[in-house]
């Protein structure tokens, strides 16, 4: 067996790859960049939890990991396995319309049962506690319960920091990145403010820059925050934190690992790094902090987003004969991916969101592609992202393609570029590549940079 990823050493990496050429290794497990692997006679390729997005490189070559799995299978006449227990929704839908054969396992290992589902509407805690709580009445008891069982429970939220954002009570100032047109992320643990797209960090201010007022406030959630009071509500237990602030020293993440495995953790908070392929059996309680961190992003994949990470996270729970309980704390409570997920049921998430899909015409039942205009002065990007409008309208003859924008990213500025985007979508992808070839020839601007993503993520 061979292992390929991005944090192998350049000789291993370079062994591996000989191994693997040499006919030594016939099994090759890894990351993305394995579906490269030259392996001679490939017969069978399997992409595990194929509806992650981490399978789409966003640099150059931008490829998906995924269709280029079923690709070099057909070019080997091998066979492809995509599994997962959420599939995306493209997968599902071509296996439904006979492209894919499905294949459905309707059971746990085992025959064990999945765990119950509680859901907490967050609006009514609000209400009894007259504060914005981080844990419910019920999640609190149901975490108390199982640390006097000596069981372990996993708390979920796939955002990190300590405080999202601070404002100035006074005046509404909200202290941003320099850089990017985002409010800075604050870090309890290094006692900074974070921008978590360039890096940019400050010392938090004791006075409001813009009113010199000290009525600063620190709001929003981040898992240093539910560290903290977790800390705070369960002084008994073992706690610990496992999210990119907390592993980025080389054997962090084995580390935390081995010992919630040894019994030495009893709560285990964490991003989306722990809502899949944990399989600890003294597990019988996830907590999910928050369900509504991906609900209302400007995505029209966040419902799907929603619902795998929901579904996947309360897989974690009830792996062994101890059974398991989900607790999802929710301000809409109601929302068709969060009533899903706490069923189960995969099947009743696709009707309702492929319908939607299909009503919008958006994917499976289109191709699209993003083109990003990037450049330091705002007015200049906005220039080329109308004109680049223009010669698209003209090339686009047959008028089979949809042209969508200008419009600025849901990020407008990052890492001190204004960005602007157009849309393009049609049923075959060939149609949108080849008026993009002719556009982009004759859209040459200094110190504008485009960028062209197929079927972005």
């Amino acid at each position: 067996i061979a292992i390929l990823h991005s944090r192998l050493l350049g000789s291993k990496r370079v062994s591996e790859w000989h191994r693997i050429n040499s006919g030594e290794a016939q099994i090759v497990i890894g990351a993305r960049s394995a579906i490269f692997a030259p392996v001679k006679k490939l017969g069978l390729v399997v992409v595990d939890e194929e509806h992650e997005t981490s399978y789409k490189q966003e640099d150059v070559p931008r490829y998906n990991a995924r269709e280029v799995a079923v690709r070099r299978a057909a070019l080997s006449n091998a066979v492809v396995i995509l599994g997962s227990a959420t599939p995306s929704l493209e997968s599902f839908y071509a296996a439904k319309k006979g492209r894919f054969t499905l294949v459905e396992l309707s059971e746990r290992i085992d025959s064990r049962l999945l765990p119950a589902v509680d859901i907490v509407d967050m609006r009514e805690e609000m209400t009894r506690s007259r504060k914005i709580p981080i844990f419910s009445q019920k999640l609190r008891e149901w975490i108390d319960k199982d640390i006097a069982e000596k069981k372990q429970v996993i708390l979920f939220l796939n955002r990190r920091g300590f405080s999202t954002f601070i404002n100035c009570r006074k005046c509404g100032y909200v202290i941003k990145c320099k850089r990017c047109s985002v409010s800075l992320t604050y870090h309890f643990d290094k006692k900074k403010l974070v921008c978590h797209h360039c890096n940019f960090n400050m010392e938090p201010p004791e006075i409001c820059p813009e009113c010199n007022s000290s009525y600063l406030k620190y709001w929003g959630l981040g898992t240093e925050k539910v560290e903290s009071e977790a800390h705070r509500l369960f002084p008994g237990a073992a706690i610990a934190r496992m999210d990119t602030d907390a592993t980025h020293m080389r054997g962090a993440h084995e580390g935390i690992l081995s010992k919630f495995k040894n019994g030495d953790i009893d709560i285990l908070i964490g991003t989306q790094m722990i809502a899949k392929g944990l399989d600890f059996p003294k597990v019988t309680l996830v907590g999910v902090v928050s369900a509504d961190t991906a609900l209302n992003l400007p995505d029209f994949r966040s419902a799907e987003r929603t619902f795998n990470l929901l579904t996947q996270v309360a897989g974690r729970a009830g792996r062994s004969d101890l059974g398991g309980r989900v607790i999802i704390q929710s301000y809409a409570p109601q929302h068709y991916s969060i009533q899903a997920a706490k069923n189960h049921d995969y099947n009743t998430f696709y009707d309702k969101e492929i319908s939607l899909r299909r009503e919008l015409y958006l994917p499976p039942f289109c191709h699209m592609v993003s083109i990003t205009l990037r450049g330091r002065k705002e007015e200049k990007v906005f220039k080329a992202s109308d004109s680049l409008k223009a010669i698209l309208e003209k090339a686009n003859r047959s008028k089979k393609i949809d042209i969508l924008g200008p419009a600025p990213s849901p990020i407008s500025r990052m890492k001190g570029m204004y960005r602007w985007n157009i849309f393009l979508r049609s049923e075959n992808a060939e149609n949108i590549i080849s008026i993009l070839k002719e556009a982009l020839a004759k859209n040459k601007r200094s110190g504008i940079i485009v960028t062209v993503d197929v079927d972005p993520s």
